[in-house]
């Protein structure tokens, strides 16, 4: 019986391991709880409530394995406070603006722990406290350049919501929206990038222990096109000089590989985008290569600038450069093709999808543009903020 009793036991749940050690303490009789507890390790109460349930005969063909209402508490049933002490615990390392709904805090998990042993004298684990602060809207966040140094523009909020209401216009309209900038340039090699990836246990990836030329480093720089009107984007995957040159010839290839089928029956396109860099509002040749687009492509280009100060807001940097950051994180950018293929399959739970090519041409820093050139541009600026607002048609 004792070798029975063993061999059963693994193989039950909680109800029928119950059952059973009740019909075998009836089958003992005078002194079977005992003995039955003994062999199996279960408790006297366990046994008897078993016995009990076989004579009684209820609730034995429901299916259940314990009756409703039985099991563990919740903890906010045990603990009613529970909620507001933790609350009570980060609010000291809270940041973040209150009228935001979702806030972070700093304290580790097992701080958090210790300090309610101490101060409220309750034990709660430690990955409970992390359900209960995701229930009250925490969580994990590193930090985001979002304080401006500095005084604001005077125009920053009004451009922003002619930016807004801009964009609503044109996808009413179903003309194309896109957000552009070029992503931080990368190191080809078998170099360390930042991040980690799942590998067997004592396993990492070797890579070179020093970023100094083995034959000849090789930058490449992913300059982005993001769709708003999709959730779609095209990147562009240089690897020469960053210049308005790059960034006009990567738009127009997002137009003819993808743009042009999308919005077939599109007759203008509006491009947002920073104040500085290759695309930036004072380049002289950002302007007039948007001019050859604009003549090739035969669309109004509506070009609106994000006020100074302002870059991280741009949708493409929050919409796809974080997240083919993330797909990326831990494996060295061996070369090209890598590149292409971590950047093309990065993907998100909202449907982002993307496409990437490589640009092999070579592009010259220092061209300048004569002033016939420039005056040759089909451009009206928009008031009042003509030099961030404008509008390039094509040549007549």
């Amino acid at each position: 019986m004792e070798d029975h009793i063993r061999t059963m036991m693994p193989l039950l749940n909680e109800k029928q391991k119950r059952l059973f050690l009740g019909s075998i303490a009836k089958e003992y009789g005078h002194g079977g709880v005992k003995k039955v507890c003994e062999i199996s390790g279960v408790s006297a109460h366990t046994v008897i409530k078993g016995k009990k349930e076989l004579t009684d005969g209820a609730d034995m063909l429901d299916g259940r394995v314990r009756k409703s209402g039985g099991g563990r508490k919740k903890l906010e049933a045990e603990l009613p406070g529970l909620l507001e002490w933790i609350e009570s615990i980060v609010s000291d390392e809270t940041y973040g603006n209150p009228e935001n709904p979702l806030v972070w805090t700093t304290k580790s998990l097992r701080n958090i722990q210790e300090a309610l042993l101490s101060k409220y004298e309750v034990y709660v684990s430690f990955k409970s406290i992390g359900t209960k602060l995701k229930k009250l809207g925490y969580n994990l966040q590193s930090n985001r350049k979002m304080l401006q140094l500095g005084e604001s523009h005077p125009d920053r909020n009004a451009q922003f919501e002619y930016i807004n209401q801009t964009a609503k216009e044109f996808m009413g309209e179903n003309q194309p929206v896109i957000s552009v900038d070029t992503k931080k340039r990368e190191l080809l090699g078998n170099y360390e990038n930042n991040g980690r990836e799942y590998r067997q246990e004592k396993n990492p990836r070797p890579v070179y222990d020093h970023d100094f030329p083995v034959d000849e480093m090789v930058k490449v720089a992913p300059y982005g096109i993001y769709v708003m009107n999709d959730n779609t984007a095209f990147v562009n995957l240089g690897c020469s000089k960053d210049t308005s040159e790059f960034a006009v010839e990567s738009i127009s290839r997002w137009w003819n590989t993808v743009g042009r089928r999308t919005f077939p029956s599109a007759h203008k396109l509006m491009i947002t985008c920073d104040c500085g860099g290759s695309n930036g509002y004072r380049t002289r040749l950002w302007k007039t290569q948007l001019q050859k687009f604009a003549n090739q492509a035969r669309l109004e280009i509506l070009v609106v600038h994000l006020p100074p100060g302002t870059s991280k807001w741009n949708k493409v940097e929050h919409r796809l450069f974080c997240f083919i950051s993330k797909n990326w994180a831990g494996k060295p950018l061996i070369d090209i093709e890598t590149v292409v293929n971590l950047i093309s399959n990065t993907t998100t739970n909202k449907g982002l999808k993307v496409i990437c090519q490589s640009d092999d041409n070579e592009y010259k820093s220092g061209i300048k543009v004569s002033d016939e050139e420039f005056e040759a541009i089909n451009i009206s600026k928009i008031p009042p903020r003509g030099i961030w607002n404008y509008l390039i048609s094509p040549a007549k």
